[in-house]
Order: structure tokens, then sequence, then C-alpha cells
């Protein structure tokens, strides 16, 4: 027999310089210079002007450090936010911008000082103000490298820096609004203090860590009662803040609750000698023996335990060898409460009038005047004893408390959290002060504890008491609430209830006057409807920002800082009014926009004041702003300044991190609210926090982190954004090494798709190949009848912003409609039939038009390859990212078809698997040497056996009478071309009809 021709060369094999491995670290660099050598970002926006506008407002990262993996999903969420409504047609730019005033860049240049043993405070505030704006300068600079290599498109060569001149100009003409229009009062309030960083701080600059502190039962002497039987009784009060005891002001109970006044009897056993001698010793260890005390009756058992922990280690001098056995809390009958007989329950309304005495009651002065009683709706009985210490330094309860029984805050705590020198108890002649954030100042050894166990009055301490407890997020350290003087905005109060008048030509220079209430609402009502107005994605974030500004305390706007926008208000000495002159505001905010933050100095007071005021009257306020407030206002200095045309105001999209709903997203609110009477957007978006592979916060101690720097460097910055747009970003998701190995996988499917469609399409031209699509076969229509689907999956997904949706239709499109059906099934008419064969030229149209949809599908999401493919067949039509998004036509949709096909592909699944156990035991080596047999009713109408066999990639079909799928080896001989096995072949390697006629024409034409 003579040997058999290789058909090799005639076989219409994919042809693509495109390689399979993707080199992506490599490769990204060179396609971002490109991009910015053409200034494609330019591009874009010259090519959408005057389409309908789509603006997405940057909240402004800190500019203190490296990029993160959190910064890197934010950023990549908001570059396919803006690249798909660019796609759609829109004109959606995208303005870059950071915070750089605040403590985070100034406690790292205040780092940088104390490695150096130096004292921030010996440097002149301008010299440390310009160090802080280096050092910010500096990590602008990187951070925007960073995220350009990541493949973020947007101005970056025009950012927006909350610490350029005209950004601190336009902040303090905002907050010129605010006092203009009377929306601002200096008062005294507990805020959140940082004793480490002598500063108040806000809720979005606070963490919670769980810590042991020591819980302490303190007894204070009821002095004066309208229920006689309490007179020379004891209250008992319990605290994890033993420092707050020595600025105690009164004592708080419950109106509803029920108290019991009881006699305590401590147990013991071994006693030997004068009974009357022992008791004497046991009172000075413990000082409440045989003694009455007042707690609430459903925490007596709380009590009893905590007491009990601690006699079980008195030693009473004298009787080392009495043993304690039990405490007896004995109830006392109270007669004069309860006509008609003893009762031992008062409620907590009972106690009106009642008064005790401090502790430290013999050091005079402070500690001698009465502590009263004061109803507190606040008390709980869930821990304590039910009767709560009052400090209105120390407390919001405490205060408002207090405030309205006319008891005033006595400023006991200094900044840095000592004692101030004239405090009698701890003060400065005391040696042993300390900060009252230090844990052993707190101990049950440290002399708050001694001294009130000395005075007869702690009757426990411990340390074990296990809670959460606020943190300063940059130092660490533990906080503080402090009674200071502090600027406030009102949340209760009407808005625009001031003098205000908007002067012409608005002076403070902004776009939008200063909004005054015209129903006399709140900003806290105000804020309320904005959250009501506007879309949450997802929609839990409207619950969460709403419960947050429906209880939020008023907005502290003052900080006791160095580097920020200041609160430029000057004070009428004696009065404390502030200046509200639109005149004064003007020369104030001109000077800023001129030179910056440094204007405002005192050297310039009467500068500023001008010739209608005089400066001896006035004192000039240094305290600088809340740097949430700065952060807040970027929507008046970004959207309306007019230095980016591009923008407009509201904003169509918030988009942040879930800890914005109490920082920038509610600071943006409350601002805008106030000023302007509605929200900054249209709408939010939120995303969770970035997890490591195990669920666990991502800590350098543990050495859970992943530095997306390092992931550009191998896998390349596409990966990153794989990943960050196929998980549910909505909620914590996670990242870990082997979840990159998956989404590189993810990847290496998706690239092996486009080069497929390249190869495929090696030599297609449209005009003269393409067949219209009513004379295609019905698997390209089905084709084009999927695709129509997926483009509207996708274009609802945006709508959505559900990009996890997004990318993983388009994922499964690649991988299941095409890799492992279409693809699969037209790779032998793609190889095998003659170029000019309408079956052929039709799957090769469908190619385009897939590639032609694929292609901006994938663009937002895998910018780099998008770019390598898009320039690899169209290496003249520049950037794949100016090409917009068509509709398909409505005709492709064809609802029968599809259901046929289902179907289809539902029984081919059958097939697949019915063929796979011949395969295993070598029976067969592939699909095109099985005869099938299905049943026949589970094949849809239209389909002939012939077209099920190349549907289902067989030698043949045939349809039975049974349920089931059969399988055997076909007796036809293979194809020597296309290797097809069929009847019309008569032996191994001869050709089938159709071959023989392609070879025959190929020869014809050579």
């Amino acid at each position: 027999m003579s040997e058999k021709r290789d058909y090799k060369d005639t076989v219409f094999l994919p042809k693509t310089e495109f390689p399979m491995k993707a080199g992506l670290p490599q490769k990204e660099p060179g396609i971002l210079a490109h991009w910015q050598q053409g200034d494609l970002y330019r591009q874009l926006r010259d090519a959408r002007s005057g389409r309908e506008k789509f603006i997405l407002h940057d909240g402004p990262p800190y500019a203190n450090g490296d990029m993160h993996i959190g910064h890197a999903l934010n950023h990549v969420l908001k570059d396919m936010v803006c690249r798909t409504q660019n796609a759609l047609g829109k004109d959606a730019p995208y303005v870059p911008g950071w915070d750089c005033h605040g403590l985070p860049i100034e406690w790292k240049v205040e780092e940088q000082y104390r490695k150096k043993k130096l004292d921030k405070k010996a440097v002149p505030p301008k010299e440390f103000r310009a160090e802080c704006r280096a050092y910010a300068q500096n990590w602008v600079d990187v951070q925007r490298e960073q995220l350009k290599r990541l493949g973020i498109m947007g101005d970056w060569d025009n950012p927006y820096l909350t610490m350029d001149f005209q950004a601190e100009a336009t902040i303090v003409a905002e907050l010129m609004k605010f006092a203009e229009a009377g929306n601002l009062y200096r008062g005294s309030k507990p805020v959140m203090w940082s004793p480490v960083e002598e500063t108040a701080l806000a809720e979005a600059e606070v963490e919670y860590e769980d810590i042991t502190s020591t819980q302490i039962d303190v007894a204070f002497e009821i002095t004066e009662s309208p229920i006689p039987e309490l007179v020379g009784a004891h209250a008992v009060i319990w605290t994890t803040t033993p420092w707050t005891i020595p600025v105690n002001q009164a004592i708080a109970y419950g109106p509803e609750v029920d108290y019991t006044l009881y006699e305590v009897f401590p147990v013991f056993v071994g006693v030997e000698g004068n009974r009357e001698a022992f008791d004497t010793a046991l009172r000075k260890v413990f000082p409440l023996h045989q003694t009455k005390i007042l707690i609430s009756q459903e925490l007596e058992s709380q009590f009893h335990a905590r007491i009990t922990a601690i006699l079980g280690s008195i030693l009473v001098p004298g009787f080392e060898g009495a043993q304690f056995v039990d405490l007896l809390l004995d109830e006392m009958p109270l007669p004069s409460v309860q006509a008609g007989g003893p009762f031992p329950i008062v409620k907590g309304s009972d106690l009106a009038g009642t008064v005790a005495r401090h502790p430290m009651h013999h050091l005079g002065g402070f500690y001698a005047k009465p502590r009263p009683f004061l109803p507190g709706d606040f008390v709980t009985t869930d821990s304590g004893t039910g009767l709560v210490h009052m400090a209105p330094d120390h407390g919001e309860d405490d205060f408002e408390l207090c405030r309205a029984n006319g008891i005033e805050p006595q400023f006991a705590v200094m900044g840095n959290g000592l004692y101030r020198d004239d405090w009698p108890w701890l003060g400065g002649n005391d040696e042993r002060r300390r900060s009252v954030i230090n844990k052993p100042f707190n101990s049950p050894e440290g002399p708050i504890c001694s001294d009130l166990r000395d005075a007869g009055a702690l009757l426990a301490a411990s340390e074990d008491y296990q809670h959460s407890y606020p943190h300063s997020w940059r130092s660490k350290a533990k906080i503080i609430f402090r009674c200071t003087p502090q600027w406030f905005v009102p949340m209760d109060q009407p808005l625009g209830t001031g003098d205000f008048e908007v002067a012409p030509g608005n002076p403070l220079g902004a776009a939008v006057a200063p909004f005054v209430s015209q129903d006399h609402s709140t900003l806290r009502q105000r804020a309320v409807q904005a959250i009501a107005d506007t879309r949450f994605v997802p929609e839990k974030g409207r619950r969460r920002i709403g419960s947050m500004v429906e209880g939020r305390p008023d907005w502290v706007l003052s900080r006791q800082r160095a580097w920020g926008v200041p609160i430029t208000l000057f004070v009428k000495n004696g009065t404390g009014d502030y200046l509200q002159d639109p005149a004064v505001n003007a020369r104030v905010v001109a000077a800023i926009r001129e030179e910056g933050v440094d204007a405002w100095d005192e050297a310039r007071k009467a500068e500023y004041l001008g010739a209608d005021y005089n400066p001896g009257d006035y004192e000039m306020i240094t305290d600088i702003l809340d740097v949430w407030f700065d952060s807040g206002s970027t929507h008046a200095f970004v959207l309306e300044s007019g230095r980016w045309p591009d923008l407009k105001w509201p904003a169509d999209l918030y988009l942040e991190g879930s800890d914005q709903h109490r920082g920038w997203f509610q600071s943006s609110l409350l601002e805008s609210c106030a000023t302007r009477g509605r929200a900054p957007f249209e709408a939010v978006l939120t995303h969770g926090f970035t997890m490591a592979s195990d669920g666990r916060k991502m800590s350098k101690s543990l050495g859970n982190t992943i530095d997306p720097l390092k992931v550009m460097e191998q896998y390349g910055a596409d990966i990153i954004r794989l990943w960050a747009l196929s998980v549910d970003f909505t909620e914590d998701h996670r990242i870990g090494d082997e979840i990159l190995k998956g989404v590189a996988d993810q990847y290496r499917k998706l690239r092996n798709t486009f080069r497929y469609l390249l190869g495929a399409l090696d030599g297609f031209e449209w005009e003269s190949e393409h067949v219209e699509t009513t004379d295609m076969p019905e698997l390209e229509r089905y084709m084009l009848s999927q695709l129509w689907q997926l483009d509207h999956t996708l274009r609802d997904a945006i709508a959505a912003f559900d990009f996890n949706e997004y990318t993983r239709a388009l994922i499964e499109f690649c991988n299941e409609d095409l890799s492992a059906f279409f693809f699969d099934i037209r790779k032998d008419r793609l190889y095998c039939d003659a170029p000019d064969g309408v079956e052929r030229r039709a799957y090769r149209t469908v190619l385009d038009i897939l590639f032609q949809s694929l292609i901006r599908y994938a663009a937002p999401v895998l910018v780099f390859t998008a770019e390598e493919v898009w320039g690899t067949r169209f290496p003249d039509k520049g950037s794949v990212h100016l090409l917009e998004w068509h509709p398909l036509p409505n005709d492709w949709s064809d609802n029968a078809l599809a259901t046929r096909f289902d179907t289809l592909k539902a029984l081919r699944e059958e097939v697949t698997e019915a063929i796979e156990p011949l395969r295993r035991d070598k029976t067969i080596r592939s699909s095109l040497e099985a005869d099938i047999t299905v049943p026949a009713g589970a094949v849809p109408e239209g389909f002939s056996d012939e077209d099920l066999a190349e549907l289902f990639i067989t030698a043949s079909v045939a349809r039975g009478q049974g349920d089931g799928v059969t399988v055997s080896r076909t007796t036809d001989h293979k194809c020597g071309r296309c290797w097809r096995l069929l009847p019309e072949v008569a032996e191994d390697g001869d050709l089938c009809g159709r071959c023989e006629s392609v070879v025959a024409g190929m020869e014809q034409g050579a």
C-alpha cells in the first residue's frame, strides 16, 4: 500500500503573532508610556466633548505612604466606572486628588523630629508647615506614579490637592459661609481627644481595639436624702476609668431602676480571739464591713461576684488564719418609702434630692462640694451597680445631665493627659502624677486606687475587665473624652438663622451662594432628607450612614494642631462673638489664595480687619479645621471652581470604602447640606475591605499583607484589575497567593480567547468576506443572539455598578459559550472549508463581530491586554480606549432559537459524559471516533442527524427509542485532512468529498 499524503499544508490554521505568554510586567510599562506620550486622556476628553456627562468625584486618599491593596481596589473600581461610562459614549472625566493636611502627615513629620530628638515646638510654624507640605508632595508624586502603573486613566498632570492655595482659599470660603450664616458656635463639650497627639479627633480618626482595664467599685457616703434610712449608707458606683473619679461631680440613677439597700457582712471562719477586735481589723482592709450600701437589685449578683473575688484574697491583720467563706448582702427595710410596712425596694425616681459626698472630701475645696443624685435615662442594668458617677468633663451623657442641672466642667485634665498643676488631687505637686491613659496610673495599685483605699471608699479593684476601647488610628494610643473649648457646627439649630446676606458678586469666590434654609430645617433634618434622596449601592449603605447622622453629636471643627487650614475667625474680646463681616472674610480668602495658609498670621491682623475694627478688640483664632472639613469641601473647589471645566456639580457618584460612611461621605454631606441645601452627589457606591485569604485582617505583624506593587512585578497590573473586578467588592473580600493564581488562570483563558480570534481572523476583510445575518447557519445566528444578551447583561451591570456580575458574565461567555462550544464546533469549518465557502465566511463574520464587541467589553477590565490585542490587529487605528459601544441590532435576539440551542447544549453535555468512559479505557481516543445514539424525544426540532454529529463533534448521531445516550466506536475511516470519520472515506488517509474538493481547488489555483 502506498504511503498516504500529509495534507497539513492545506489546512487553514489560525495565524497570529500575538503570544500566548503574556509577559505583562515587561509589556505594560511600554504601553503606559505610549499612552502618556500621546496624551490618551486628553484624546478621550476631546472625543467625548459635548456628550452627556458622568462625574465621579474622587475621594482624596492621604498623601502619606505607598499605595496598598485597598488603594488598588478603590482606584480600579473608580477607573472601571469612568471607563465603562466613556465606552457608552458619555463624557466621564476623572480628576484624581489627595488629602494633604492634617494629623496623618503632621504625625509623620513629627516622627522624623522624634528620631532626631528634636522638639517640634521649637520649630517656627511656617518652617514646620513647609516640611509638611514637602512631605505630602513627595507622597503625592509617589502614589501618582503607582496608580498610573495600575492603568488608572485620569488627569494626572492636573490633580487636585487640598494644600493647593486655591483649594485652601475655597475651604476658608466654605467655612465663612457657615460663619456668616450663623451656623458656627464656640462651646465646651467633651470630645474625643488624643493626649499623645494633643488634639481633638473625629470619629473617623478613631479605631476600636480590645483592651483589659481596671474596674473599680467606689463607695460615696450619702449625707442627705428624703429617705431617712439612706443617710449614712453608701452609694456604690462602678467604672472602668478610675482616672475620672478625681473629676466626679454627681451620681446618676435610672428613674425606673429598682434599687435596694443592703447590709454587707463578709463571713470568715477560723477566727480566734476577740470578735470585736476582728471586726475592727477587717474594717481597715474592707471598710464596708457591717455597712449599708445602695445598688441596683438586678445587679446584686454581679456586685457580689466582684466583691467576693476581692475578699477571697484579703488577709486580716492579726488574724492571718481567718478564711473568707461568703459575702452576705442582707436587704434592709425602707419603711419610709412604702406605706403599710417595711419594703426593701426603692424606685430610682424616689432618690431625687439625695446627696452624697466625694470619697476625697477631706481635701476640701472642689471635693468638699456635695454630689447630688440626678436622673439619667442612659442608666441601665447591663453592668455595674445601676449608679453612675458623673464627670461632665469626660462624658457626653455626663456633660449634658450636669449642664442641665447647673454643674459646669472643671477642665482638670490638660491636653497632654495630665491633671493641671493646681488640681488638688494628683495635680502638679504630686510626684505620682501621670497621664490619665497611663495603665499603671489606673491599676489597682496605682495612686487613684491607693488613695481611695486609704479613704475607705474602694470596695473592689481588679485589672481584668475586657472591652473595646477607642484609640487614635495614627498613634495607636488610647484616647479620652475631654471637655475643651472647641468650634462646632450645630446639628439641631435651624440653618441660616444668623444675619447672613449674600454679598453682591459673592466675594468669597465660590460658584454657589450660601444656602439659607427657607423651611427652618436643621442640618440634621436636611442631611436625613438628602440621604433619602440619594441612591446607595449597596442599599444597606443608606441605613448605615442614616443611623450615624441621626445619632451624631454636633460637628467638632477645631483641631489644636499646626498643619491645616486655619479657622479664620476673629472673636470679640469680652463677648465671645465672632465677626461676621463679608468684607473682612473676602480679604482673608484673597490672601490665602495668593499665599496659602501661612497668610493667616497675627502680623496681618490689622490688614484683614481694616479701618472699621480695632485689632486690640479681637482674638485671632489659631486652631485649624478638622481635616474632614477639608475633604468635605472638595466638591466646592473641584467640581465648581472652573479649574477643571470638564466637571460639573453635583457629582453623579462618590465611591469609597464603607468606613467613609462616618468619614468623607458624611463630611461632604453635612458641608454641602449646610451650604447648598442638598448632597453633593446623586449616588454613593461603597466597597468593603480586603482581607487575607483566610479571612483575617491584613497586618504586617501577621505577615499576611499583599503588596500590589509586588503583585504587578510578578503578574502585571491587569491581574490586580481582574481580581478587583471579580470579587464581590460590596462586602469584605479576600486576596492571597492562591487566589491570585486562580485569577491568573482566568486571565490566561481570556487571553487565549483573543489569541484565537486574532488567529482565526487572519486576513479577514469585511467588505469581501462577510455574510449577511439572514444567510448564516443557525449556530452563527444563535451566537449573535447570545452576544446580544451578553451586551444587555453588561449594560445592566454597568447601570447597577455590579462589576462582579460584569466580569463573571464576560468570563463565562468566553469560556463556556465560545471556547468550549462555538470555537470547538466550528474549528473544523475554519481549518478545512474552502475560504470562499459560505459557512466558513459566516463563521469568520461572526468572529469579527465577536472581536469588535469583546474587545470593547474587556477594555475597561484588562486595560493593557486590550490595547495589546487591538494594536496587534489594528496597529494604525489608535487606542482601543477611544472606542464606543454601539447598540447591537435587536433582530439578533431570537428567544426561540436560543431555547432550541440551550436544549441542544444540555443534550451535548450528556453525550460528552457518555463518551468519557470510553476515552478513559482507550476504546476511543477522540469524540470523532464515536457513533452516538440519542433519545429521539430529546432532540429539538429542526436539527438533522448530520447537524447533530457536527455540533457534538462525533462520527455520527442516530436517534433511538431508549431513554439514554449510547456510545460505540465507529467503523468508518478517517479523512486524511479533516480527520473526520465518515462512510465516504474508503480507508484511513483518503480524503472526504469536501476535503477533496478544497484541495483540488487549491491545486488549480497554485
